[in-house]
């Protein structure tokens, strides 16, 4: 009942958000964004937020197969897990720690990348927010308060600095929470997938 469970999980939670900026989509939501100065920024943060999403998709569906297979007794060949029962046939109590730790900082390092991904989405936004901030203010001349034709285009700049630095920041927070909730799926299917192999090791080398 539990065989690719975490595959279920990631695909459940991942068809509810698209799901819902499909909605935002369609209801036209997502245009005045599009329409603005903040449409390349907010682009090119969508973009690093897709190349994050397709690396924790493929890492996700790589720890559910290996967790079904050392589960069932069964590592495929060159998998993590019949690399770490490869290391030692038989050692020392020492020896199966020793490599256990060492399987632990791999596994960790293996999926550490998507969550720095997800931490760049942050500071992408605020970078978009400091670029906007300086576009609102760039054009504000405190001279010319009384000339109407000058401080309607420095109103304009105004509000498209604004809505640069709005979007931006809003779009960089919502796809680094939808990353980082990924993350934390797949680095709990990584400890899973850990223990299982650390355990399927100590009754190889322990027999009972």
């Amino acid at each position: 009942m539990y065989r690719y469970l975490l595959l279920f999980r990631f695909l459940l939670l991942n068809a509810a958000c698209f799901g819902v900026l499909g909605a935002a989509w369609l209801q036209g939501w997502l245009d005045a964004m599009l329409e603005s100065g903040a449409r390349l920024m907010c682009l090119g943060i969508f973009a690093t937020f897709l190349v994050g999403f397709v690396l924790c998709t493929l890492k996700v569906v790589r720890t559910s197969l290996e967790l079904n297979q050392v589960r069932d007794g069964r590592p495929a060949p060159g998998s993590r897990a019949a690399g770490h029962l490869d290391r030692f046939p038989g050692g020392s109590t020492d020896d199966r720690r020793i490599a256990a730790d060492l399987l632990r900082f791999r596994m960790a390092s293996h999926i550490s990348i998507v969550g720095h991904i997800a931490n760049t989405l942050v500071f992408l936004g605020l970078i978009g927010t400091v670029i906007g901030f300086i576009v609102a203010l760039s054009s504000v001349e405190p001279g010319v308060t009384e000339n109407v034709r000058r401080i309607a285009p420095m109103v304009s700049s105004l509000i498209d600095g604004m809505g640069i630095a709005l979007y931006t920041t809003l779009v960089g927070a919502v796809l680094h929470v939808w990353l980082i909730v990924n993350h934390r799926m797949l680095a709990t299917g990584t400890l899973h997938l850990y223990n299982a192999i650390v355990e399927l090791g100590e009754r190889r080398a322990v027999p009972l």
